[in-house]
C-alpha cells in the first residue's frame, strides 16, 4: 500500500499508487506521490514516467474521512498543499508523464491526469469533479485541460462524469483500450517517447510548459482559496453532512 516506483524497461519509470479501497489519498500520500514523480523525473536515466494506480480506480481524490476526523483546519490545509504539490510535480516533471487511467478518475485524479502530458485510458474509465456534492471546490483548472470550456462548466456545476471515449473524441485521451491492455498500451506510448534523446526530451518538456496559456499552479491555488473559504463559512461541512440525505440548502442562514 502507498506509492511505489519501478523501472520495467530502460528509460521508463512507473509510479504506482495504491491506497485501498478507492485510492482516496491521505495528506501524506499526496506528498509521497509528489516526491516519487519528482525523483523519477530527476533520474538522468529516465526519459518518460508512467503514472498508474492499483485497485478499483485511478484516483478518488482526497481522503475526506481524514479531514472529518481532524480537529481544526490542519488536515484541510495539508490536503490543499499536498494536492498542489502532487499536481505540480506531474506538470513540472522533467520528462513527459503518461497517465494510465482506469475506473474512476475523480477530484484529485483530474488534477493528476489533467497535468499529465498524455493519457491512455481503459474503456471503463470515467472522469469528473464531484466536488460540489462533497462540499469542496477545485481542479476546474485541470478539467479545462481535458474538455472544452462550456463542457467543463457544465460538468463542474452538475458533478457529472464523462467517459474515456468522450475524451478521446475531444483529443485529450491518446488511446482507449480494454482494462487488461492498459498497462501495455501506456508502456507502448512511454517506450516511443523514451526512445528520444534524454537531454532533448527534457528541453522539449520545458519548452511546451513555457508556452501554456494558463499558469496551472497559480490558477489552481486561486481555486483553493475558495475551497478554504467554503470550509471557514461552514457550507462545506453542511454539504458533506447532508450529502445524499436531504434537499440542497438555498444558501440562506
Amino acid at each position: 500500500m502507498g506509492v511505489s516506483t519501478s523501472a520495467p524497461e530502460a528509460g521508463i519509470a512507473v509510479v504506482s499508487v495504491d491506497f485501498p479501497p478507492v485510492n482516496a489519498l491521505p495528506v501524506q500520500g499526496w506528498y509521497d506521490l509528489a516526491a516519487a514523480v519528482r525523483a523519477a523525473g530527476a533520474d538522468p536515466k529516465v526519459r518518460c514516467v508512467v503514472l498508474t494506480a492499483d485497485g478499483r480506480g485511478f484516483n478518488a481524490g482526497v481522503d475526506i474521512k481524514e479531514i472529518q476526523r481532524s480537529a481544526g483546519h490542519d488536515a484541510l490545509l495539508g490536503a490543499n498543499r499536498g494536492c498542489h504539490e502532487a499536481f505540480a510535480a506531474v506538470y513540472d516533471c522533467e520528462v513527459p508523464v503518461v497517465a494510465a487511467v482506469h475506473g474512476f478518475c475523480l477530484g484529485g485524479g483530474i488534477g493528476l491526469a489533467g497535468n499529465a502530458d498524455a493519457i491512455v485510458a481503459s474503456d471503463d474509465a470515467s472522469f469528473g469533479l464531484p466536488e460540489l456534492d462533497r462540499g469542496a471546490l477545485g481542479a476546474a483548472t485541470h478539467l479545462a485541460r481535458l474538455v472544452p470550456q462550456h463542457l467543463m462548466r457544465t460538468l463542474y456545476y452538475t458533478s457529472r462524469t464523462v467517459t474515456a471515449e468522450e475524451l478521446l473524441r475531444h483529443g485529450s485521451v491518446w488511446r482507449v483500450v480494454p482494462r487488461a491492455e492498459l498497462r501495455a498500451a501506456a508502456l507502448e506510448l512511454a517506450r516511443e517517447i523514451a526512445a528520444k534523446d534524454g537531454q532533448l526530451i527534457r528541453l522539449a518538456k520545458a519548452a511546451i510548459n513555457g508556452i501554456d496559456p494558463v499558469d496551472v499552479r497559480r490558477s489552481y491555488r486561486f481555486e483553493q482559496g475558495f475551497t478554504f473559504e467554503a470550509n471557514l463559512s461552514g457550507v462545506a461541512d453542511r454539504v458533506r453532512d447532508a450529502f445524499g440525505t436531504q434537499e440542497p440548502h438555498d444558501g440562506q442562514s
